[in-house]
């Protein structure tokens, strides 16, 4: 993670928890990038951290019923956060600000709950209601219920995955089911409320029945209900929501039966559950995973089917008893339990694709010792990982995404390839093919990262007009052993590598292009800025809205003709433009990328005062797809370097020869041992962040010192002008006389209107001395002032390249006795 990303996510931070004040984000940053390290969640290390909040936290019982809840829905991450969270508990003053944070967002919403709370007032338990106060109540209790949050209908959920993926897929509209198909609930195959049972009315109970007839009756019943229909004397009770499915049965009946009635019931229960499952999982809403898992889940049902119709057979022949179908359906029970988890946990937990199979795949593992079970499961998860991964091998070994279901790992967003060279922090390499945490399976959770860049690097190349596919190219299957699946992996994305990193850097020519950037954003052709700067320096003086952006064009191109730069082959790409900022507010939006400060920034009126050419120049690079990917707008913001040439010239040999040059050289050798485009990504982001450090261009401090001495140099380079003006017109004045004349003659008009406009520039010279002066304090003291900061900073941020430039500005000690005075009176200030 760069230091900008991290940057950015510790601002974020701080303002979800509402700290103010303080040392600022810096001081977090450099916290985190000394002290990570990396966590790998284990079975040992989570339950340890359970324990350990259930021992600080002042309702357990809430804490274990929420976690088994979110195990239970699969979600991902839980027991990292849990760790997370035992370590906060064991920091006193982490927790001690957490509290005082969490009673100062309640008390300031505490007026809105309190204004929009419902009350009710219920009698005492020792008198009696009426019937108008229990009417009352029932009617509260009503509304109440209605306005809760309650599970959403199977049909509503279909419906609002339907418009999602048409929504984003609109050329190819999601498939439905007739209607009838949900509008008949006996085609689905199970209980239907309010039927008339199988058996028919009662008419006799059956407690009044002798023992055998009581016990043939039953298992007439539990052959229905165990295919779904009700019995007469065992009836199926209304599901609500995602309710396990429980029965009544006739009270009457003999307690000895209604024993062993209880013990084979959980299996209609299991398989009304899975019957459910598959009838509402198996809509085109819910994906192919779901889907595939359905089928397989009816495969194994049939079997269970055609044992009930074996125990029908049976019965019908008088051979079928009570305990006899106990003996039967025992070896089934199991099988329709681990089925009916793995019903009820995929259908709590919402799961689709990549989420359904580390569900699958977690079960699977877990079930190691129990073959029967791993078995089954192993099953299931093969059959429904084969649409995933006909998705995973088209994106690996083609670079094409087909995931009509939104249910693989990587997720396609629509962006233009060129937007990149029009936005400095649009980055078109992150974000349009993206990674969602929820859809990774957590079998290839190790490899998605991998699995993400394979698919990118063939997709680029595609993009290209090139058809690109791996010859490796295999059918992955599931299994328990994932180094089959990791070496297929493995082996595209090495091959989807070299293909791109070939393509850039022969075809494309990347490493050239680097140097021809150099040439122009690293000043690497001197001559040719001599040439640019002499040709333009009339042209930059006027006022920007002034400045007519052809002609600096066409002085530029002659520039680069006259110039060794001559002999770039990409010379032509170079560009001007001229920003609506000044220099320091474009460094300012550069250090705030994608946090608030860059919208406060961009939305920010253009600054007051009028720019000058020379203060709003700027160069710019044309770069073309696919390049693009690796020279954005951020390298561009990395040119405001060459808008520095009027600052001091120990600065700029510093960050030249001390800076650039060496992060350059350390970046051209890596990029000869790159063995991927994330490998030239991360040295070129490298070189860019370590650049930008040590020049001291991310400290917003140190910023406002060059600013402020860049200020005074212009303040003083005007001065000297005005100065260099009055002495040309005192010699004027021996030439022209407004009386007399001389002997070439009288004062023209326009030369008498020119000297009384500046009577007063003459006079105010007369205090050129004291002006000078205060030029020279006001430049000492920022000096010292930028020398302190850079002393404190090499110090404590252990940023050693800076006290070079110190050694530079210092070379003679003029300032070390100062900047001695000013350490010790700080040192005393911390003291006390």
């Amino acid at each position: 993670m760069s230091e900008f990303r991290i940057h950015h996510d510790v601002n974020e931070l701080l303002s979800l928890l509402h700290v103010r004040g303080g040392d600022g984000a810096e001081v977090y940053i450099d916290l985190l990038q000394k002290n990570r390290t990396p966590y790998v969640t284990t079975t040992v290390s989570a339950h340890s951290a359970k324990v350990k909040i259930v021992e600080y936290s002042k309702t357990p019982e809430d804490f274990l019923r929420k976690y088994d809840e979110l195990k239970s829905k699969n979600v991902r991450n839980l027991d990292p956060l849990v760790y997370l969270l035992s370590k906060l508990s064991e920091d006193k003053e982490t927790l001690q600000c957490l509290q005082q944070n969490a009673k100062e967002r309640s008390e300031a919403t505490g007026n809105v709950t309190s204004s929009t709370s419902t009350t009710f007032a219920i009698p005492p338990t020792s008198t009696k209601m009426s019937m108008q106060e229990l009417e009352e109540l029932r009617k509260k209790l009503g509304n109440v219920t209605a306005s809760s949050n309650v599970p959403q209908s199977a049909e509503v959920t279909r419906k609002m995955l339907r418009d999602r993926h048409n929504k984003k897929n609109p050329t190819q509209p999601n498939p439905v089911f007739p209607n009838w198909v949900y509008d008949r609930p006996a085609l689905i195959g199970d209980f239907i409320t309010g039927a008339t049972p199988a058996g028919g009315d009662p008419a006799v109970a059956v407690g009044t029945m002798p023992l055998p007839a009581q016990e043939q009756a039953l298992v007439d019943d539990l052959l229905f209900v165990l295919i779904g229909v009700d019995g007469r004397d065992i009836t199926a009770q209304p599901v609500l929501g995602r309710q396990n499915r429980s029965f009544i049965i006739d009270p009457s009946l003999d307690m000895s039966i209604k024993e062993l009635v209880n013990r084979i019931l959980p299996v209609a229960s299991y398989y009304s559950t899975i019957t459910r499952f598959t009838e509402e999982k198996s809509s085109f809403e819910y994906g192919q995973v779901n889907h595939a898992l359905t089928a397989a889940m009816r495969t194994l049902m049939k079997e269970y089917l055609i044992l009930v119709t074996q125990l029908e057979h049976l019965h019908r022949q008088g051979m079928l008893s009570l305990q006899k179908l106990w003996f039967y359906i025992q070896p089934t029970m199991r099988t329709m339990e681990i089925l009916a988890s793995i019903a009820s946990s995929v259908d709590k937990g919402d799961c689709m694709g990549g989420s359904t199979l580390s569900l699958l795949h977690d079960r699977t593992f877990n079930y190691t010792g129990d073959s029967q079970a791993q078995e089954l499961c192993l099953y299931l998860t093969k059959a429904a990982s084969v649409p995933y991964f006909e998705i995973l091998e088209k994106w690996i070994y083609r670079g094409i995404i087909k995931d009509p279901y939104s249910e693989f790992m990587v997720e396609e967003h629509e962006l233009q390839k060129e937007k990149i060279q029009e936005d400095y922090n649009d980055k078109y390499w992150d974000q349009r093919y993206t990674i969602v945490q929820h859809r990774i399976p957590s079998f290839l959770q190790k490899m998605a990262d991998k699995i993400l860049s394979t698919g990118k690097y063939l997709n680029v190349v595609r993009e290209c007009g090139r058809d690109v596919t791996c010859p490796d190219a295999k059918e992955i299957l599931y299994t328990l052993k994932e180094r089959a699946y990791v070496e297929q992996i493995e082996k595209s994305y090495y091959y989807a590598s070299k293909v791109l990193l070939d393509f850039l850097m022969e075809e494309k020519e990347l490493v050239a292009r680097l140097r021809s950037i150099k040439h122009y954003f690293l000043m690497d052709k001197g001559d040719f800025f001599v040439h640019f700067m002499d040709l333009t320096e009339e042209e930059l003086k006027k006022p920007v809205d002034d400045i007519v952006p052809p002609r600096l064009e066409a002085l530029l191109e002659l520039a680069l003709r006259m110039s060794t730069a001559n002999t770039d082959p990409f010379k032509d790409d170079l560009k001007i433009d001229l920003m609506p900022h000044d220099v320091i507010t474009q460094l300012l939006r550069v250090l705030a990328i994608e946090t608030k400060q860059e919208k406060a920034i961009i939305n920010a009126d253009p600054t007051e005062v009028a720019l000058s050419g020379l203060e709003a120049f700027s160069f710019d690079y044309i770069v073309k797809w696919p390049l693009s990917l690796i020279i954005n707008r951020f390298a561009a913001a990395f040119a405001l370097r060459q808008r520095m040439l009027n600052f001091v010239q120990n600065i700029q040999y510093y960050m030249m020869f001390e800076v650039m040059e060496p992060t350059w050289h350390i970046m051209e050798n890596n990029l000869k041992s790159a063995s991927n485009i994330d490998d030239v990504l991360c040295h070129h982001t490298s070189f860019l962040d370590n650049c930008l450090k040590d020049c001291m261009l991310t400290n917003p401090e140190l910023l406002k010192i060059f600013s402020k001495l860049m200020s005074v140099c212009v303040m003083f380079t005007n001065c000297m002008q005005r100065f260099t003006q009055s002495m040309k017109l005192d010699r004027e004045m021996n030439r022209l006389t407004l009386e007399h004349g001389t002997m070439e003659g009288p004062p023209t008009q326009s030369e008498r209107t020119f000297l009384a406009e500046h009577m007063d520039a003459l006079q105010s010279d007369s205090c050129f001395e004291a002006t000078i002066s205060k030029f020279d304090s006001n430049f000492s003291t920022l000096l010292l002032d930028l020398l302190d900061k850079l002393s404190v900073y090499s110090t404590n941020d252990c940023e050693h390249s800076m006290i070079n430039i110190i050694y530079r500005l210092d070379f003679n000690g003029f300032y070390t006795e100062r900047l001695e005075r000013m350490a010790i009176e700080r040192s005393q200030k911390a003291a006390a």
